[in-house]
């Protein structure tokens, strides 16, 4: 409800802007079936804002989305996650064909160098990273860098978000603090503004 609770003198409370929907779970889950109508009112009065959700569940899209949708709402960017070559296959052959006016990739955590160039038509951005965890498995830079040139190619923005507790580069295997996987992806400086 805190997109829509408003302040006494009747402005919302919430301001302007981005807003991360469901980062702890997928907006597309089976258990959100039950209250996402609720969310997308909220979506619709805040036309401000853009709501921004992830979802392994792309496949359910179309019975999960209201019956003005339409072509897309203008504020809704919706994120599909892959991991590896065979769910990018599975996920983006479906996504590509979705009624939706703002995509985008995450692959996080990236498991193995994937080929994401034939699905990037009408893709804004790609983020990319690693896992963080003791048990995460590694990612390697050459995959990162090889999805950063499949993006130049199409001319779509790419985000390098985090290292991975596991990051290997010319070979060698880095174990990375927490604390440093993000900043360690920004001081790589491969990051890719498309205006």
């Amino acid at each position: 409800m805190k997109p829509i609770e408003r302040l006494r003198d009747g402005s919302y409370r919430m301001k302007a802007g981005l807003v991360y929907t469901c980062f702890s779970t997928d907006f597309l889950i089976e258990e959100a079936d039950c209250w996402r109508a609720e969310c997308w009112s909220m979506i619709k009065e805040r036309k401000d804002c853009t709501f921004l959700f992830l979802t392994k569940r792309i496949e359910r899209f179309m019975q999960c989305v209201p019956n003005d949708w339409g072509d897309g709402y203008d504020n809704v960017v919706v994120c599909c996650t892959v991991e590896n070559q065979k769910n990018a296959d599975y996920r983006l052959r479906i996504f590509e064909k979705l009624p939706i006016k703002h995509k985008c990739i995450s692959a996080q955590p990236l498991l193995e160098k994937i080929d994401l160039e034939r699905y990037l038509d009408n893709v804004e951005l790609v983020v990319v990273g690693g896992e963080s965890d003791t048990n995460a498995r590694p990612i390697d830079y050459s995959w990162v860098l090889d999805l950063r040139e499949q993006c130049i190619r199409k001319n779509v923005a790419f985000e390098f978000r985090q290292c991975g507790t596991h990051f290997i580069k010319d070979g060698k295997l880095y174990k990375i603090p927490t604390k440093d996987l993000c900043r360690q992806a920004r001081r790589a400086g491969i990051n890719i503004v498309v205006k």
